[in-house]
């Protein structure tokens, strides 16, 4: 029986924290991964072969993410890569259940199994888009240097750091993607990750407006968003991603 998680910022129905996480239509059957809120409409189109001729490979010895839509899917899926690792350490982490407390372990646990959806989502999707396994990004490699994934607050301060740059990543990326059903879901993925930092802000400042803060909020009230080199120079400065990359025909 899902325990109740008493969630401050939310006033509708909305009773917990891990129904919060899960009005994202994304779901968990039993050990398959479900897409709920993506329907044949919504991403038929993600088998159609792009329009592009900047795919991804392997180029001068070193796989480039490439251009076009397929660039902009395969940019996403490295993000995922990224997101999944970090979440499968801290959930499989020798002392998650006594650095965490009932609470977070839970909020904590369905964003691991999310994140896992939207890598496996992706992949999925560009091994049908790119029809050759050698065009499909390999599976990273991440060293986290000297986090301590034993220590609440670095956990928490990482994550945060993570889901507030793939909201921004997603965000900037959407006005280069030029086939509508993978906006729909570029559009899906990101108010999940939206609902992701607000929770992990909300872990570590209960109670406050950090949830929507105004470093992550303008002062239009919408998210920020960054270009995908932006993105890629900020996440190649935390200097987690060991494994080569190059995208040169990104913005």
């Amino acid at each position: 029986m899902m325990k109740k998680v008493k969630v401050e910022e939310v006033k509708s129905n909305l009773t917990n924290r891990r129904s919060f996480l899960r009005i994202s239509g994304l779901a968990i059957a039993g050990t398959g991964l479900v897409i709920a809120g993506c329907s044949n409409d919504d991403d038929g189109g993600m088998t159609d072969p792009p329009v592009d001729n900047q795919l991804p490979g392997v180029r001068n010895g070193v796989f480039d993410l490439g251009g076009g839509d397929a660039g902009i899917l395969t940019y996403a899926y490295a993000l995922e890569q990224l997101e999944a690792d970090f979440y499968t350490r801290v959930v499989n982490g020798n002392n998650f259940g006594s650095v965490f407390s009932s609470e977070e372990q839970s909020v904590l646990t369905d964003l691991y199994r999310h994140e896992v959806i939207h890598r496996e989502f992706f992949r999925t999707a560009l091994t049908g888009v790119l029809n050759d396994p050698d065009r499909l990004l390999p599976d990273l490699n991440f060293d986290y240097g000297d986090l301590n994934f034993s220590n609440r607050l670095q956990v928490l301060n990482t994550a945060k750091t993570l889901e507030d740059t793939g909201v921004a990543a997603y965000n900037g990326a959407g006005r280069y993607i030029t086939t509508p059903d993978y906006l729909v879901i570029a559009g899906k993925i990101v108010s999940v990750e939206a609902r992701h930092a607000s929770a992990i802000r909300s872990l570590l400042n209960p109670g406050s407006a950090d949830f929507a803060g105004n470093d992550v909020i303008d002062a239009n009230g919408l998210d920020l968003a960054q270009m995908p080199s932006e993105i890629l120079a900020a996440v190649g400065s935390l200097g987690v991603v060991q494994t080569p990359f190059t995208a040169q025909f990104l913005p």
